[in-house]
């Protein structure tokens, strides 16, 4: 099998243009670069709050949570998190 990657919305190729476009992080403002600098990569969870699950959902449920942005992966467990305070399961 061959290994390609997916071209997406969010996984694109940039175009010659844009690439021209570009910016190094030098080129950023001082106030940004130190923004960007003192963020921490992530690490392993010391206690783990979530489980890393595959399920199956819609193509609407999956287009309108991230059509709301970054994070909708969080909003969608806040939705469950609240359909599940207001429901019981029998």
């Amino acid at each position: 099998m061959k290994n390609k990657s997916k071209i997406d919305d969010e996984n694109f190729e940039w175009s010659a243009e844009e690439l021209k476009k570009s910016k190094t992080f030098q080129d950023l403002p001082a106030s940004l670069q130190a923004k960007l600098a003192s963020r921490k990569p992530r690490g392993a969870q010391v206690s783990p709050t979530k489980v890393s699950t595959t399920i199956r959902l819609s193509t609407e449920v999956i287009e309108a949570f991230k059509a709301s942005g970054s994070g909708w992966q969080t909003r969608i467990d806040l939705a469950l998190k609240e359909w599940l305070s207001e429901h019981t399961l029998a």
